[in-house]
């Protein structure tokens, strides 16, 4: 049974960095491609990064590009994104996915087959 479980989130200034981690088991992590989305309250969950299975290709939601950096060790079993020049609008609880498709339209929600439980990121101004 695959499991996802996100950690590192929590309160940071404006400004800060924080790396949030997702772990997974049941699963060989080489063969999913992952991805972050993200939902603040009274908001629809969206798309922020997603990277491919071996990790050589990686994609942004526009308003985290050049400040946000999502990776992958396969060898671990954990995914990463780091997350730079936080702003308070990038408060959320974020949440990472798997997927077995080769072949994903990686900013769907639907694309994803696995879901962690979340973490909360909070920036204060």
């Amino acid at each position: 049974q695959v499991q996802l479980v996100e950690s590192g989130g929590g309160l940071v200034q404006a400004g800060g960095s924080l790396r949030l981690s997702c772990a997974a088991s049941g699963v060989t992590f080489s063969n999913y491609a992952m991805g972050w989305f993200r939902q603040a309250p009274g908001k629809e969950r969206e798309f922020v990064a997603a990277v491919t299975r071996g990790g050589s290709s990686t994609y942004y939601a526009d308003s985290v590009k050049g400040r946000f950096t999502i990776s992958k060790d396969n060898a671990k079993n954990t995914g990463y994104l780091q997350m730079n020049s936080l702003k308070p609008e990038d408060t959320a609880a974020y949440y990472c996915a798997s997927t077995s498709r080769a072949m994903w339209s990686y900013s769907y929600k639907s694309q994803y087959d696995h879901w962690g439980q979340g973490t909360q990121v909070t920036v204060s101004s």
